[in-house]
């Protein structure tokens, strides 16, 4: 299962149900793209060893951006961005669950559902 961003910054907030649905998953994969987002909103050195210390604990592969998945994303954004908003970093988080055939989990049913017609699975978490 890739993880959104969404659902880590739950469990960093404590959230049970989300670290229930993490610890659930076999598999555990993140986006390049969620690694750099949950790093660019720490606020100091201290936070950064918290989240890599948690990336490392659960087993978390972070999968990197290839040609594939950014033209996918590419078109993600092409087709869906007007009419229903989807940014990059969204995009490439879909694009990358797509290109690994992963399911993806996320809390934003709104940003990824027009996806699900381009073949993305969603694990919508309720909060």
């Amino acid at each position: 299962m890739l993880f959104d961003t969404d659902i880590l910054i739950f469990v960093q907030r404590g959230r049970e149900e989300a670290a229930q649905l993490i610890e659930s998953s076999a598999e555990r994969y993140i986006s390049v793209q969620t690694y750099m987002e949950l790093l660019q909103d720490a606020a100091n050195k201290r936070q950064h060893t918290i989240i890599l210390d948690f990336l490392e604990k659960f087993a978390f592969s972070v999968l990197p951006f290839n040609e594939s998945i950014g033209k996918r994303a590419a078109s993600y954004v092409k087709e869906y961005s007007l009419s229903h908003g989807i940014r990059a970093g969204d995009a490439l988080i879909a694009a990358t669950a797509t290109e690994h055939k992963l399911i993806l989990a996320t809390a934003n049913r709104k940003h990824f559902s027009p996806l699900q017609e381009q073949g993305l699975i969603l694990h919508i978490f309720k909060p």
